[in-house]
């Protein structure tokens, strides 16, 4: 947005504050907010605090360093009314579990560590945070941040003080920050239709057992190396010998990949699906759902744990879930794959609109991180980088609600400037 543009909604902007930021309880603070965001909103290359404070009239780069960096201020509350606020208006159809990075000179940035940096597509140093978004084909919304915690800051003193990092808070693997995020919604009132995410959570069973122990349907990326066992493959049981403990059920045969089980279908089982409009025609490709077994030594465990929680004997037979495949025209085999817990009932279009929907996270992520600044931020504490990303997801959805909103007749409307998906500012 332009300056004029700015203007023309800080009344929308004004209501927007007084409603997310209610929780912030100094007037001035509420103020240094709302300057922010016009900051984050407002046309620049970059959306660090200095910058933005020059482009704006009313800008105090002082003010808003301390607004940010060292005031007290609790972001928890924002993002819980940006999403009881968002997820009605959008009508989600999944909620999207995803990561994103920020590559750092230094070691002092909060969390910054020589991790795989997906910004990069390399091992390099980097923060990375771990996200929770509303989702439609239409819109999204971020619900949730989480900044990972390496091993190493763990047991570093000097760096933890220096940031200001709780000292509750030590290392938690990605996959758990996320199954907080969405006990965290869920106590505020918040459940998913759908968790979708990749390979990088959907690949680890106790992830997928976490959700579905949640009471929640989910679609998640796979590596092709997946071991899964046929649908009809079953476990049988030696013969006992009469001593000893009896033999338990097994399968007899070595479980497959899921790129195996889906190429030795063939490509004449695999089915033409369009799964939505993309801005150069209709999205299609060939797919194939099987139902399968994922297998592999943790699945056994959580299943048989699962018996032992029922108070049965386990039979052996592991649960057998949806294996989507996609097999492009022109490529020798398969070469994406996910695992869906949908009805068996469920129409194959459904499960790949559904499997697709991260798509949208791509989209996202332009949006927050060039549009809006979430990767801008120079500060190194704890309290900066969650105040900044709670702002930023303040900034968008105030755009998100502007895209949605009712389009006025007159082109120059606020409403209509701010309607077209790849620009927000």
């Amino acid at each position: 947005m332009d300056m004029r543009q700015v203007e023309a909604v800080r009344a929308e902007l004004a209501q927007f504050m007084a409603d997310v930021f209610a929780s912030v309880p100094r007037r001035d603070q509420r103020a240094k907010g709302d300057c922010y965001l016009r900051g984050l909103m407002l046309d620049g290359r970059r959306k660090s605090i200095q910058p933005m404070a020059e482009r704006l009239p009313d800008g105090n780069e002082q003010n808003l360093q301390q607004f940010v960096n060292q005031s007290p201020w609790d972001p928890v509350p924002v993002r819980r009314r940006i999403a009881e606020r968002m997820v009605p208006l959008i009508g989600p159809d999944a909620w999207v579990i995803d990561d994103v990075s920020f590559p750092k000179d230094g070691r002092m940035s909060v969390g910054v560590a020589h991790q795989y940096c997906g910004a990069l597509g390399k091992q390099a140093n980097c923060q990375v945070a771990v996200s929770v978004h509303a989702v439609t084909d239409a819109a999204s919304v971020p619900l949730g941040w989480r900044l990972f915690l390496p091993k190493e800051w763990e047991q570093d003193t000097e760096r933890r003080r220096a940031a200001g990092v709780p000292p509750e808070v030590g290392h938690r693997e990605k996959w758990r920050l996320a199954l907080d995020m969405l006990d965290e919604l869920a106590r505020w009132g918040l459940t998913p239709p759908l968790v979708a995410a990749d390979a990088g959570y959907g690949q680890n069973a106790d992830f997928r057992a976490a959700v579905a122990d949640r009471g929640i349907a989910y679609v998640v990326g796979v590596r092709a190396d997946l071991a899964v066992q046929p649908y009809d493959a079953r476990p049988t049981a030696s013969a006992w010998s009469g001593n000893g403990r009896r033999p338990q059920p097994r399968y007899r045969q070595p479980a497959v990949s899921a790129g195996e089980l889906a190429a030795n279908a063939g490509p004449s089982q695999f089915t033409e699906v369009t799964w939505r409009e993309g801005s150069r025609g209709p999205m299609t490709s060939r797919f194939l759902a099987v139902r399968a077994r994922p297998a592999g030594r943790r699945s056994r465990q959580i299943a048989k744990a699962a018996a032992t929680a029922r108070q049965e004997q386990w039979d052996g037979v592991l649960p057998d879930v949806w294996l989507l495949a996609e097999w492009p025209d022109g490529d020798d085999g398969p070469t994406r794959f996910w695992l869906s817990d949908q009805p068996e009932d469920s129409p194959i279009a459904d499960l790949v609109r559904q499997a697709k929907i991260r798509w949208r996270i791509e989209h996202d992520y332009r949006e927050l991180k060039h549009g809006l600044g979430l990767d801008h931020f120079e500060g190194r504490s704890w309290n900066g980088w969650h105040h900044h990303a709670t702002l930023v997801t303040a900034a968008h959805a105030f755009l998100t609600e502007q895209r949605l909103a009712p389009k006025a007749d007159t082109p120059d409307s606020p409403s209509t400037r701010s309607s077209t998906p790849s620009r927000t500012c």
